[in-house]
């Protein structure tokens, strides 16, 4: 038996019904899933393009009870720039994707079910047990990552109901190609959520799996939402790094809102794409001064730490008053001042602005130098 289907069979015991809310059910069986912008129409015995949401006799099914990977990250690797500076997270990530991103660097996960190479065994786990880690290792945010959060989103609204009792915010990290059903569903239990907006093409989105315009509406409905929003462009030489289509990418983001922090980040071969080279320097800040133009206020430039200046660092959007500086994922020095006493909001230290974001208040936000690295939890332990 191929070891696929050893693992197909492993997760469909690993299973439990889709949401209501995400589904609409046909008199043959036929179920039409909600949970993500492919919209599919699962016949029994079939799978959705995601590979993990399945048909069986008339009910869907999807993951539950098992995670493929789990670590305590600082909340900047996600990267969440205006949430709870310095605090960490516990990121988790199950198996299976509905995008076929050829530069995927997650793809061990992603791809588990589409590649043989890729071999991510489940570690079994029930919510309550992430959650109580969460708590144990002092984190203030419960992150679904390291797959499209989308596909599972039963079992990340299952953890963080738990989460949200204790305290806990419940983040996405995700392609953001959503549908208002999945986002109606999960909104109660999740405030922030970062967008890979991965280029300002159709054809590229086709390519990767996905649409444009699924990304997009999500963006815009995200926003109108009030969930807390920051979008990632990795910029891969040769496939969205033109001057024209990253101005087109800023100038649509600006036209959502300003207040969205953009962050341009760094390619590094990957998976099946090895061919492009590194992002360079000068790359990422040419990006981050298009952002600028269109009228961004929070252009940040990533994964090559030390290297860009000062754009790492976030400054006050009323005076240039620096608020919070950054070496990658630590923060050095975090100046902003809590409006009140419990609120999330904050202001600049010099002029008094309120800068956008959601800051938690004065416990929440330390200095996370010298432990800005992620820190692997044993799964041997779950």
């Amino acid at each position: 038996m191929p070891a696929s289907t050893s693992l197909r069979e492993l997760l469909n015991q690993h299973s439990g019904p889709a949401a209501h809310e995400l589904i609409e059910r046909y008199a043959d069986g036929d179920v039409r899933c909600f949970a993500c912008g492919h919209r599919c129409l699962v016949r029994p015995g079939r799978f959705g393009v995601c590979r993990v949401r399945f048909n069986d006799g008339g009910e869907l099914r999807v993951p539950r009870g098992y995670v493929a990977g789990i670590a305590v990250d600082p909340i900047e690797k996600k990267p969440f720039f205006h949430a709870y500076p310095g605090s960490e997270a516990l990121s988790f990530g199950m198996l299976g994707c509905d995008f076929h991103c050829g530069y995927c660097q997650n793809w061990i996960t992603s791809q588990a079910l589409r590649d043989e190479r890729a071999q991510a065994p489940p570690s079994f786990i029930d919510a309550e047990r992430i959650v109580s880690l969460a708590l144990e290792h002092g984190c203030r945010v419960l992150t679904s990552t390291y797959n499209e959060p989308l596909i599972t989103s039963e079992w990340a609204v299952e953890i963080f109901k738990l989460g949200k009792q204790s305290g806990l915010v419940g983040s996405y990290v995700s392609n953001g190609n959503a549908t208002p059903q999945v986002l109606e569903f999960i909104r109660p239990y999740v405030d922030l959520y970062k967008v890979d907006l991965k280029a300002f093409r159709d054809r590229t989105y086709r390519e990767l799996g996905g649409v444009l315009e699924n990304t997009l509406n999500t963006i815009k409905l995200l926003k109108q939402m009030d969930f807390w929003v920051e979008i990632v462009t990795l910029i891969v030489p040769g496939l969205n790094d033109s001057d024209q289509e990253l101005r087109e990418i800023a100038d649509f983001i600006a036209g959502v809102s300003p207040e969205i922090p953009w962050h341009v980040t760094a390619f590094h071969p990957d998976y099946r794409m090895t061919d492009p080279p590194r992002t360079t320097v000068e790359t990422l800040l040419r990006a981050h001064e298009l952002g600028r133009q269109a009228g961004l206020r929070f252009v940040y430039a990533g994964n090559l730490p030390a290297l860009v200046g000062d754009r790492e660092n976030t400054r006050c959007q009323n005076c240039g008053e620096r608020v919070i500086r950054r070496r990658g994922f630590e923060v050095l020095e975090n100046r902003l001042m809590s409006l009140t006493e419990h609120g999330p909001r904050a202001k600049c230290p010099a002029c008094e602005a309120v800068v956008p974001g959601v800051w938690g208040n004065s416990k929440d936000a330390r200095l996370s130098a010298g432990v800005g690295a992620p820190r692997r939890v044993s799964l041997r332990t779950l």
